[in-house]
């Protein structure tokens, strides 16, 4: 799948990743090879909210990362689900970026 989603500077890759604990989001420009903007359960803000990698995790995720991507001026990316289905978290982190602004 990632061979043929590539991100660039005015489209980047919207890239999730799921682990046990925690929920990844970042908007990579791959052809410099950095990372435009990212946001996690682990932020210091996000922890002190207790926010877990559940649905409603995956929704809060999804929704700043959009608020960020359209304060940077993006409004189109590329959606990577890096291997996951399409289904529960990242599904609704998608959704999320959606509501925010963001379009796949």
């Amino acid at each position: 799948m990632r061979r043929k989603i590539v991100g660039t500077a005015e489209v980047p890759r919207f890239c999730v990743y799921i682990s046990g604990r925690h929920i990844y989001a970042q908007l990579i420009d791959d052809q410099v090879g950095h990372t435009l903007t990212a946001q996690s359960t682990m932020d210091p803000a996000l922890r002190k909210k207790k926010v877990r990698a559940n649905v409603k995790g995956a929704e809060l995720i999804g929704k700043l990362a959009g608020e960020k991507a359209v304060a940077l001026g993006l409004k189109k990316v590329v959606f990577d689900r890096a291997g996951f289905r399409y289904h529960g978290r990242i599904g609704s982190v998608a959704d999320a970026a959606r509501k925010a602004g963001l379009t796949f």
